[in-house]
């Protein structure tokens, strides 16, 4: 019966999911946010390269799409990718203004009023060729991919039992500070910025109180609610209740 008891034990102990040794926070620049500019020139790739039609300029032949609503579409894109990054507006003010301005594009090109409001300006046609929109988006993942995967990965936060650890690849190396009394919390969301372009991220505040104090503000880590209460767990538990599981907070999956 005792046997029976301690298998009993034994499968209910492995059946229990395994909590994290320690969390690594990663902060994000905000070309992270710029995703949709190479994602949005790409799909106009395609659609110039599937729908487009051949204009000779000087000795050069460009494939061109026939319509005006991409190059206004990806012009509005663009514009409105820097606007966000560049500008907070937190809460439901947010939705609000994005989607209204959205809304607006997305109409004008469906009834055809870019044409009107273009010739307005004197005529204005925005038209952008094959190799604009390949050469482009390109540049742009280029240097989205060496930020994410690269560059923002030089300086991050470890979270482990006790304590919490800023590590520097180049330069200052490691700082390593008591977590007692520490406190970890969430700012306020930006909401089109941190849920639509930045697909669940956030801002995290940590405030050491012990013998060293300090205070992080870390932007821009990556689904940061699944991963705040876990860090929460860690810096109240001691090194001996955890399992040696490895989870990294603030990178894409």
């Amino acid at each position: 019966m005792s046997t029976t008891l301690m298998q009993e034990a034994a499968s209910s102990k492995a059946a229990r999911p395994t909590r994290p040794r320690e969390v690594a926070i990663v902060s994000h620049s905000p070309i992270f946010y710029w995703w949709p500019v190479w994602a949005v020139g790409y799909l106009f790739a395609l659609l110039t390269l599937l729908q487009g039609q051949y204009h000779q300029f000087h000795d050069t032949e460009v494939l061109i799409h026939p319509s005006r609503n991409l190059g206004v579409i990806f012009t509005m894109t663009f514009t409105l990718v820097i606007l966000m990054t560049h500008f907070s507006v937190r809460g439901t003010a947010s939705i609000t203004v994005i989607v209204t301005l959205i809304a607006l594009i997305f109409m004008f090109a469906y009834f055809g009023w870019w044409d009107s409001v273009l010739q307005a300006l004197g005529s204005l046609a925005i038209f952008m060729n094959l190799g604009f929109y390949v050469f482009f988006s390109s540049a742009i993942f280029a240097l989205w991919a060496a930020a994410v995967f690269v560059f923002d990965k030089t300086t991050y936060w470890v979270v482990r039992p006790g304590q919490i650890v800023q590590v520097t690849i180049l330069g200052s190396g490691e700082q390593t500070y008591d977590t007692h009394g520490a406190s970890v919390e969430k700012k306020r969301n930006d909401l089109f910025r941190h849920w639509i372009l930045g697909l669940g991220s956030g801002d995290m505040h940590i405030a050491i109180t012990g013998a060293k104090k300090a205070e992080f503000v870390i932007p821009n880590v990556l689904f940061i609610d699944t991963k705040l209460e876990l860090i929460q767990e860690l810096i109240a538990l001691k090194p001996d209740q955890l399992p040696s599981t490895v989870l990294t907070a603030g990178d894409p999956v």
